[in-house]
């Protein structure tokens, strides 16, 4: 047997693999006589084929050789129009043995083969020829390659091609790429605020394309001008010399500028997706706070109560204030900071963002809030140079201590209810930072630790004295929420009768569900209005079996879980007279807010 027919090994125990044969003996059919039964005409040359492996391959040949296509049938050559020979080789290699190499192609005949593939029919083919062409994107291709991914819809070659035109704005602009660009993607292309060029290099490129294009609506194009980001300079010297744009169109654009917040003009902004630009990496710096080395080195970790964070004195004007400036004017709309939180204090701030440090747009304000640990802020995506953290409150002193800021676009979706976040996970998590500040357990946060399964007479869950105390949670953020789920224990048939309030301040409580004159057992789904809650006080008003209230697991919002029994008795009741039943035992920690430790 010849080294190319080499058997590889079997995949498995009775299978046998020689799938490399078939497609080197299918392979040697293509462009021979032999056998062939139809010829197709390309560009001038002769393409020998075989009507039974086309067909079986590709629903465009069976139509076009056994369907409706009639005249076909008994044609021995067959013309394809508008077909490259070259890239129609390629298919057909592809077609015979499902095989083809696509390195060292020029560029102008892999999209030909491109455009071959979805015409015929080949999603896989499309699909793989689109993944090579986000590896090889360049400056002088990149537009091309955008046209053609536009043209067949190929959404994941479209956003490659929108990620590196922005990251390469300037230089894009000025390759010949640029003015071939059809109308539509041009639209698409300045449109964009993440197209982040320099507005008159914008406008030079765009009155370019229209020299180059003079049969084209070239009005359209200018609005993608953004005039009021250009100086009085450029609109005067540049923009009006042109005739492209009415001296009216121009003065409102001045007009705009002079009378408008910085904030709101239509600013561009460098998109990096799912990424922290407020790095060292990324240029970022913190100018305003104290101790700003700790800010972003980040080590969120390594932190007490003397190092290991950024801070300012807080103030009744709130004129001091942490502030970071980015490496350059960029599209936000995710903000990750922490909280120093080595002991129970808690946190008030809010969060304004600028281009030129003169005109603040406030996108945070949990002035009114009592915060902690953790923040995991979005918003609205926002173009900025500048962030500032403003600290209005410590429960502790009249400091704010900030351990880490991370500051990104994120492509993850969120819900906002009056600019505060609407989750759809459970936020009461100790991943979250929530946590448990009043309420009796054997270990801390055992309501908050997603286990409903392993809990008994002694452990797994938390705990008050009916009559006196309560089991407060603490979540690390204002959330929005409408529903919360808890677990009484329920490991017997007791019963319990209990109310929950919320608070945002740990001063003003305000009562979501009564269920005082209520028998409950096991799962409880408490649906309220929605609205904005920090902290959630469960209070036991009864309990059938002693004088102590019981709670498993608490969960917000609440999560379409599968309701599990307690484990240690089936149907999660014990026989009556098993087991002493459970208290409030002295082994249980008191989970309360620690003493203030002054700095």
């Amino acid at each position: 047997m010849s080294n190319s027919h080499q058997l590889r090994p079997y995949t498995s125990v009775g299978e046998i693999d020689h799938v490399h044969i078939l497609s080197e003996h299918l392979g040697g059919l293509i462009q021979g006589e032999e056998y062939s039964d139809v010829t197709f005409l390309v560009e001038k040359r002769r393409f020998p084929a075989h009507r039974v492996i086309l067909a079986a391959r590709c629903q465009y040949f069976r139509a076009l050789l056994y369907g409706g296509m009639r005249e076909s049938h008994s044609q021995v050559e067959i013309p394809l129009p508008d077909t490259p020979a070259e890239a129609f080789t390629m298919l057909l290699k592809y077609i015979y043995t499902g095989q083809v190499t696509l390195s060292n192609v020029k560029e102008e005949v892999l999209l030909d083969f491109l455009s071959l593939a979805h015409k015929y029919g080949f999603p896989e083919l499309e699909t793989a020829a689109s993944e090579y062409l986000c590896t090889i994107l360049s400056i002088s291709n990149v537009c091309m390659v955008y046209d053609v991914a536009n043209l067949y819809s190929l959404t994941k070659l479209e956003n490659t091609c929108c990620l590196y035109i922005d990251r390469n704005a300037k230089a894009v602009l000025g390759n010949e790429g640029f003015l071939a660009l059809s109308k539509n993607v041009l639209l698409k292309v300045v449109s964009r605020d993440s197209f982040a060029a320099p507005e008159k290099e914008i406008f030079l490129a765009l009155m370019n394309w229209c020299k180059q294009n003079p049969g084209e609506m070239h009005a359209d194009i200018m609005k993608m001008v953004r005039l009021p980001l250009m100086s009085l300079t450029e609109l005067l010297n540049v923009v009006r010399p042109s005739s492209l744009l009415s001296a009216d169109t121009i003065l409102d654009a001045i007009k705009v500028r002079s009378e408008s917040r910085d904030m709101e003009l239509n600013y561009r902004g460098v998109l990096i997706p799912d990424e922290n630009i407020a790095s060292m990496k990324h240029g970022a710096q913190v100018i305003g706070g104290e101790l700003k080395a700790a800010l972003l080195d980040g080590d969120s970790q390594n932190y007490d109560l003397d190092h290991g964070f950024s801070r300012h004195p807080i103030d009744e004007d709130c004129r001091s204030a942490i502030e970071v400036k980015l490496g350059q004017a960029s599209i936000v709309n995710h903000i990750r900071m922490l909280l120093w939180d080595r002991d129970s204090r808690s946190y008030s701030y809010y969060v304004e963002v600028s281009m030129d440090e003169l005109d603040w747009i406030r996108i945070i304000d949990h002035s009114k809030y009592l915060c902690r640990s953790w923040q995991n802020l979005s918003f609205t995506p926002r173009v900025c140079r500048y962030i500032r953290i403003v600290g209005t409150h410590n429960t502790v002193n009249k400091v704010f201590h900030l351990v880490s800021f991370e500051c990104m676009y994120s492509s993850k979706t969120f819900l906002l209810e009056s600019g505060m976040l609407v989750p759809t996970e459970n936020v009461a998590t100790v991943g979250a930072s929530a946590t448990v500040i009043e309420g009796v357990s054997r270990s801390r946060n055992a309501l908050l630790n997603g286990d409903t399964k392993n809990y008994d007479w002694d452990s797994g869950y938390t705990c008050h004295q009916l009559g006196s105390g309560a089991i407060v949670i603490q979540l690390a953020q204002p959330f929005v929420i409408s529903s919360m789920r808890l677990l009484l224990w329920d490991c017997d048939d007791r019963s319990y009768s209990f109310y929950v309030e919320v608070s945002n301040d740990q001063q003003h409580w305000r009562t979501v569900a009564d269920h005082t004159k209520v028998t409950c057992k096991s799962w409880q789904t408490i649906l309220i209005a929605q609205q904005p809650i920090v902290f959630i006080r469960i209070v036991g008003t009864h309990n059938t079996a002693n004088e102590v209230f019981h709670c498993v697991h608490f969960e917000c919002p609440a999560q379409n879980q599968v309701q599990q029994p307690c484990e240690a008795w089936p149907g999660g009741r014990a026989e009556a007279g098993s087991r002493a039943s459970p208290g409030l035992r002295s082994q249980g920690t008191l989970l309360v807010a620690r003493p203030e430790c002054r700095r």
